[in-house]
């Protein structure tokens, strides 16, 4: 229902008028027949049984097949140790839900019925009473069946699910008129095989990052009945209409319709004191309605924003609809006003087109990442999962998110707090990495999930990777889908040396790129024992759905870093974790300054890239993979860098030549006059060797540019006894009017790789103490310490810094607690590593 109490007194007396105005309007005689839609949920418990009887138990709805047997101890945590293989035989099986209810004589007297189920995964055959009123093929789409004349008082509803796999087997071998490969996952990934054949979860056949779990289940299922008219759904979209330099709300509703119906409907903004009432006449039937509020010129709006350039501002809008049928609608939702435009135009001094995203008519470069599925049973993924991992992504200064096309189209809820927290969302079709065939009933039920999830306010393209327009030029199949003049560009390299910028693409747009790294060894130890506690163990490969994946963490690690020599195996096992996670880190931050630094150049007709969405955010399991946060919200190293490699201002140090170059970049909307300031450290010591400040600058808002360089030898000559080997550099942006003013993070280059520098053992020593609402955590060394890793095991939070460098004899890091807890449970539990500790 709308809430009045809500709007404002003068928005309150124009809704109310506009309600009166419909109320009074001329109606119709209506007869004693019930004109509201009778919604009956069917949500709860329901009984699921298998094939051939043998399992027959109780399963909340909704749910899958998987998280029902393990809440009745039939089977353990699907995730624990090797189950995603012992488990196997759950897919394989086919699975019916039942449930009986009630029908009340006036539900039942009403003109139409409709089963409404919100989601079916996957496929299906639907009885009510004996009768068969529906199939689905695709987890993707709605589905709804009348059912008015099979209701009864007491009524039978029964899913009978056939096995995904087994279904998507079928379907292959049934098409023979051209191959549609992949037809199997690799070996590696040990998952199931012709996934493209079905609209389904493509990660859930697995993929290299997840198990494969192909589930059967159900979302939300109603019963609606009613006489005259239902409302389906609604969709809000706002626009900019420059001719009359005003904003319009469009509302767009969908009914099903028994009997044509006039009414009259009332759409307010109670902030902006904006209303409109519209006449309409529906017709039987399926239909859609538009309707359109202008808000007038002289009407001030606040804009939304993306985060870290503006306000989030979202307006309350109701509608209120009464039919001559007496029939009411009301709804409440949230609208916000922006302009996002994709621009693909030309470039001075490059071929190809532009690739970046205007709002507000604002350049905006996307920082941020990519999603998957928070869980592979999608019914055990709560709001508060979401609100985690989205505000850990509002944390690292991200402002934009891709999600993936072999996962699901997100729960409402996700797309309403990227609303609320700033999140651009780039929306994948779900489609990922594989052909799909093009029978006609395949693309039948392609087409109707598109009607029911697209949104005609955003651009299009043809694909991720894609060349954009020029894809489009070419038939929508690109000659060169990575060519880095247009569109957006994936690149992944994991045995070449990470630390070298030269090698990475200098696209318009980076959409895709990373590198893996285990997850912390409070989170891998939920889901194992201590005999899979080594790097070698059946664990350790099992989990690894990615060819030759742990080699490649440890080779890459290995160019740089001295890889950990315990005898002690346990420790062993935690510091290689742990050494995969500095890798990861350092070589994502170096491809994301390189994007970053590359914004507003163009060096031999390619950069001006506008985009840098590393691969990936969040984890589906407890397993290695490129994400930055781990399976249950714990950051990586990796999302606390991306906190200093995403900041709106930033700068960037790195070698050319023996030359040193540091580039400020900024975010902002305003100019800044800033100075570069450079000091140089000696490992052993914390002390400064030395310190060198450049001239003044100004640093364009909404650019990147060359600030400073300085040869590295004359540098090093002018510290006294420093070399590559002894030494680092720090650097940070300053105000040229106030040096005690610094913009941005202080960044550091080292001047050989660490393996090679002369680290000295830090020392370093804790202390705990409660900070009103967070801890302070009080660190104490002896020399410089690199990659300073806290860990608190199991205890769910996050630190404000983590994965840092230690330049001074005492520095203070909070950690903000997701749950009760103490300053005993944490001093206990806390863990300090360096990378001088692995040695």
């Amino acid at each position: 229902m709308i809430q009045l109490q809500r709007v404002g007194l003068s928005a309150f007396i124009y809704f109310l008028i506009s309600v009166s105005l419909c109320r009074h309007s001329q109606t119709a005689t209506v007869n004693d027949q019930s004109t509201e839609v009778e919604i009956h949920s069917l949500n709860g418990k329901w009984i699921l049984r298998n094939e051939n009887g043998t399992y027959n138990l109780p399963a909340v709805v909704p749910g899958c097949v998987h998280t029902a047997l393990h809440k009745q101890n039939f089977i353990q945590d699907p995730y624990y140790r090797l189950n995603d293989l012992e488990y196997r035989w759950i897919s394989l099986d086919n699975w019916t839900y039942s449930l009986t209810f009630t029908v009340p004589q006036s539900t039942r007297r009403m003109k139409k019925a409709v089963l409404v189920f919100d989601g079916v995964d996957t496929v299906s055959t639907i009885t009510l009473n004996g009768v068969t009123v529906g199939t689905t093929d695709n987890m993707f789409r709605s589905y709804e069946f009348e059912v008015g004349t099979i209701l009864a008082k007491d009524n039978l509803l029964e899913v009978r699910f056939m096995s995904a796999v087994t279904y998507a087997s079928q379907r292959d071998h049934a098409h023979s008129a051209y191959r549609v490969p992949p037809a199997c996952p690799p070996p590696v990934q040990k998952g199931e095989c012709h996934v493209n054949f079905i609209r389904k979860a493509q990660c859930s056949f697995s993929w290299d990052w997840g198990p494969s779990f192909p589930t059967q289940g159900l979302r939300a299922v109603e019963l609606q009945a009613f006489n005259f008219i239902r409302l389906q759904s609604y969709t809000t979209t706002t626009a900019w209409d420059s001719s009359l330099s005003c904003w319009n709300v469009e509302i767009e509703l969908s009914f099903d319709v028994v009997v044509t119906t006039n009414g009259c409907f009332t759409l307010v903004l109670p902030e902006l004191k904006v209303f409109q009432m519209f006449q309409l006449s529906i017709k039987p039937g399926q239909t859609r309605e538009t309707l359109s509020l202008q808000i007038p010129s002289n009407v001030s709006v606040d804009l939304w924003w993306p985060n870290g350039h503006g306000e989030q501002t979202q307006y309350l809008l109701f509608m209120e609809g009464r039919t001559e049928s007496r029939v009411t609608f009301h709804i409440e939702t949230k609208v916000a006003f922006r302009t996002v435009e994709l621009v693909q135009e030309p470039i001075p001094s490059s071929p190809g087109l532009s690739f970046y995203f205007r709002v507000n008519g604002r350049p905006i470069f996307l920082k941020g990442s990519n999603w998957i599925p928070a869980h592979i049973f999608q019914d055990l993924v709560t709001p508060e999962t979401l609100r985690n991992l989205l505000e850990s992504a509002v944390h690292a200064n991200m402002n934009a998110l891709r999600v993936w096309g072999g996962g699901v189209y997100e729960q409402n809820t996700f797309y309403s707090l990227c609303d609320e927290l700033g999140i651009m969302v780039w929306q994948d079709f779900m489609f990922a990495c594989a052909l799909y065939p093009t029978d006609q009933d395949f693309i039948e039920t392609v087409r109707e999930e598109v009607v029911q999830q697209e949104d005609a306010s955003r651009p299009f393209l043809v694909s991720s990777p894609t060349n954009g327009v020029e894809s489009e030029q070419e038939g929508f199949v690109a000659r060169n889908p990575y060519d880095p003049h247009y569109g957006d560009t994936h690149f992944y390299s994991y045995l070449s040396d990470c630390w070298d910028w030269s090698q990475f693409p200098r696209t318009r747009f980076a959409s895709e790129y990373g590198f893996q790294s285990w997850p912390s060894f409070s989170t891998l130890s939920k889901v194992s024992k201590a005999e899979d506690w080594n790097y070698l163990s059946t664990f350790s490969t099992h989990r690894q759905h990615h060819e030759l994946g742990n080699t490649q963490m440890l080779l890459q690690a290995a160019l740089h870093y001295i890889l950990p020599n315990s005898t002690n195996q346990l420790k062993h096992y935690k510091d290689t974790l742990y050494i995969t996670q500095v890798m990861q880190a350092q070589c994502v931050k170096m491809q994301t300054e390189f994007y970053r630094r590359s914004r507003s150049e163009i060096i031999n007709g390619e950069g001006h890239t506008m985009g840098a969405l590393y691969w990936q955010l969040n984890d589906i399991w407890q397993g290695p993979s490129w994400s930055s946060v781990e399976f249950g919200g714990k950051w990586k190293m990796l999302h606390h860098l991306a906190v200093d490699f995403f900041s709106p201002v930033l700068a960037v140090g790195f070698e050319d030549s023996d030359t040193l170059k540091i580039y400020g970049v900024s975010d902002l909307s305003t100019d800044l006059n800033l100075t570069v300031t450079l000091t140089v450290y000696e490992w052993g010591s914390l002390i400064p060797a030395c310190s060198v400040e450049s001239e003044s600058c100004a640093l364009k808002g909404g650019g990147a540019m060359l600030m400073m360089q300085h040869s590295v030898p004359a540098l090093l000559k002018d510290c006294g006894k420093c070399d590559r080997h002894s030494c680092l550099v720090t650097f940070d942006l300053r105000d040229a009017t106030d040096p005690s003013n610094q913009h941005g993070p202080t960044g550091h280059l080292f001047l050989t790789s660490p393996k090679e520098a002369g680290l000295q053992p830090p020392n370093i020593k804790a202390s705990v103490e409660h900070d009103g609402d967070v801890f302070a955590f009080t660190l104490h060394c002896d020399a410089v310490a690199v990659f300073v890793w806290l860990d608190v095991e199991d205890v769910a939070g996050r630190f404000e810094s983590n994965g840092f460098l230690l330049l001074s004899q005492r520095r203070t890091v909070r950690f903000f607690p997701w749950r009760p807890t103490t300053v005993e449970e944490l001093s206990k539990k806390l863990h300090i590593t360096s990378l001088r500790d692995v040695y």
